[in-house]
């Protein structure tokens, strides 16, 4: 599986930006599709995750009613809108798949087989 981010880009406090994650290969609606961040300093961390065939997706509480994951199955494509953006959502977003988690796995990047280039997001305020 490789996997490809973008979308990613300059936007004021309050803003909206969507990212793409473009996968070639084989995902079995089994697999796991998340984005995690890494801000300048700081650790990676969990964003959200979707499964592949749809049925349960999870986001972290600090971006839990701003941001929505959805996936394009006809595209191979998984997305993450990103609205009422703040300072604090600036980090490099990575899209990554995880082919055997389970969902209370699913927030640990370590669960994740495979990731992609990563896509900067800045948020002025």
């Amino acid at each position: 599986v490789q996997l490809q981010a973008s979308g990613g880009g300059l936007v004021q406090a309050g803003g909206s930006l969507r990212l793409s994650c473009a996968a070639s290969g084989h995902i079995r609606s089994s697999y796991f599709m998340g984005w995690f961040r890494q801000a300048p300093g700081k650790e990676r961390e969990f964003v959200s995750t979707i499964r592949w065939s749809g049925s349960s997706s999870a986001y972290a509480d600090s971006v839990k009613g701003r941001f929505t994951i959805s996936r394009d199955s006809t595209k191979n494509t998984v997305y993450l809108q990103m609205n009422t953006l703040k300072p604090e959502d600036t980090a490099v977003y990575y899209c990554a798949a995880a082919t055997s988690a389970i969902l209370s796995s699913s927030r640990t990047g370590t669960s994740y087989s495979y990731w992609g280039q990563g896509t900067q997001v800045t948020v002025s305020s």
